[in-house]
């Protein structure tokens, strides 16, 4: 149920993510918050379809978080606020689950398909309350386009060595990477609506 006395201001937020890309959000969106990266076997959760797959993955993220902090009950709904943010992303090339990749090799692999080309970027955030165990969840999903990447332009990427923490390689808004964007058509599932940013809002108000 949702406090009608809830603030986002007055919430304590914790991200569950190690990513540079997300604490960026959260930081341009003007939120105050601390870091918490999950130590989860990532590898050992596998769905068919990958917007099954970004949801459960940022789902044990959360219950890994909740674990290690020790929260066994939760308080009243009128309590002061602990929000805990997990998010996970993959990318779709061709039929196939793109995660980070393994060496640079396969980075590249990666990147050069893209090439004129186009690739699904499949993302998920799980906002949970730890304060009343409330949990929101939902995910969405872009294609994207590509015009023709310049191998020097891939080799600068590779050598920038940010294709190696990113899901199938690929980060938009990279400089090297953004100019090489010629369209983004966004998919809107019925649970969830907007960019990730967006999600984040639309899910906070109801915790």
């Amino acid at each position: 149920m949702a406090n009608p006395k809830f603030q986002l201001k007055d919430a304590k937020i914790i991200l569950g993510s190690s990513s540079m890309a997300r604490r960026k959000i959260l930081q341009e969106m003007g939120f105050h918050f601390t870091v918490m990266a999950a130590d989860i076997d990532e590898m050992s959760i596998r769905r068919e379809k990958p917007e099954d797959l970004v949801l459960a993955l940022a789902e044990a993220k959360a219950d890994a978080i909740v674990s290690r902090l020790g929260i066994r009950g939760h308080k009243e709904e009128n309590a002061h606020p602990t929000l805990l943010l997990t998010a996970d992303t993959v990318v779709v090339y061709e039929g196939t689950i793109r995660e980070k990749p393994s060496s640079k090799e396969e980075a590249r692999h990666f990147v050069k398909g893209y090439s004129g080309g186009c690739a699904v970027v499949v993302g998920s955030v799980v906002v949970t309350n730890l304060s009343t165990g409330s949990r929101k969840q939902g995910w969405d999903k872009s294609e994207v386009y590509f015009h023709d990447i310049p191998d020097e332009v891939i080799d600068r990427l590779i050598d920038d060595g940010v294709t190696l923490n990113v899901a199938g390689g690929l980060m938009l808004e990279h400089p090297l990477t953004a100019p090489f964007v010629d369209t983004v058509v966004k998919y809107l599932p019925i649970k969830l609506h907007q960019h990730e940013h967006h999600r984040i809002y639309n899910f906070l108000p109801r915790l």
